[in-house]
């Protein structure tokens, strides 16, 4: 199978990475810069998994061609226009799409651009950043990318995929019920990038303030009650233990959009939090935790245009 990875940034690095260790055809679309950095020194892989370097093939944009079977689809949501953009030369008749960006809005653009026959559901459950040498780094024991079939024509491919993948170094899933889990990781990411940001400190941080366990529950409680509306209600089951990840005392497990305004950077707050809350709205679901959530983001936002951050 001919691989296509966007970026080779943290995700995309991490699970490219991993299928090139593991002796697959995979090509990294990349920034000149990028290119130069991999050529010099090849893509480094720091993880509990296991360290790995090697040479990979990258390509830049203006190179493409339809060529790929696949395409996996790693970036953040500010980035989703022009990442749609890169990858359109590569994507042909027969090409796969599969996005691994948080939430569900993104499934919209690409669906547009591509034909919902081209796109995939997945989510990816990874913590990773790179470093300012360019190595990737993986800095838990998580390492699942989950795909699935969003129309019955897809599922061939996806038994394609699964195929492909196997040998790999990090667990994968093809999904029978991709769009529940893609709601379930909705869901998780709303409450812990939210609650993190508007906190500024981690989920034991959280819960060490008097209220600040109830806080994230209700919070949570939005969040599931939003999916329910959506046709994909949480097993009670599934809600307890968000619940008690969500909750757990002494945790030391941020969020990348926390990390993100601590460094000053840009953020997924409309693809995120104000998705979730838009949804609320629509479906007429009481939301005042995700309304104080998305207005500080909104916050930091204007304020970070404004001096120029």
């Amino acid at each position: 199978m001919r691989i296509l990875v966007l970026g080779a940034g943290a995700m995309g690095g991490y699970f490219g990475g991993r299928l090139a260790e593991a002796g697959g055809e995979v090509t990294f679309l990349v920034r000149p810069r990028r290119a130069e950095t991999v050529a010099k020194d090849g893509l480094v892989i720091h993880s509990p998994a296991g360290d790995w370097k090697g040479p990979v093939k990258t390509v830049l944009a203006d190179a493409l061609t339809p060529d790929y079977d696949f395409v996996l689809f790693t970036c953040k949501a500010y980035d989703l226009d022009s990442a749609i953009a890169a990858i359109k030369p590569a994507v042909g008749p027969e090409t796969r799409v599969l996005p691994v960006l948080n939430g569900i809005r993104h499934l919209d653009a690409l669906d547009a651009a591509f034909g919902k026959a081209r796109v995939l559901g997945g989510t990816a459950q990874i913590g990773a950043t790179l470093t300012p040498e360019g190595a990737v780094r993986h800095m838990s024991k998580f390492h699942l990318l989950t795909f699935g079939e969003r129309v019955p024509a897809q599922a061939n491919f996806c038994g394609h995929l699964a195929r492909a993948l196997q040998g790999a170094k990090f667990d994968h899933r093809h999904s029978p019920h991709v769009m529940q889990d893609m709601w379930e990781k909705f869901i998780m990411i709303t409450v812990v990038a939210g609650m993190t940001t508007l906190m500024r400190g981690s989920i034991g941080d959280i819960v060490a303030a008097r209220d600040g366990a109830g806080l994230v529950s209700a919070t949570l409680e939005e969040c599931a009650a939003v999916s329910a509306a959506a046709g994909h209600p949480l097993e009670s089951k599934t809600l307890a233990g968000l619940r008690a990840w969500l909750t757990e005392k002494g945790s030391t497990f941020s969020s990348s959009m926390h990390r993100d305004t601590e460094k000053r950077g840009p953020i997924e707050a409309d693809h995120i939090v104000g998705d979730m809350l838009a949804r609320a709205e629509v479906a007429k679901i009481p939301a005042p935790m995700l309304r104080v959530i998305y207005a500080s983001l909104q916050t930091y936002e204007a304020r970070r245009k404004r001096e120029g951050w």
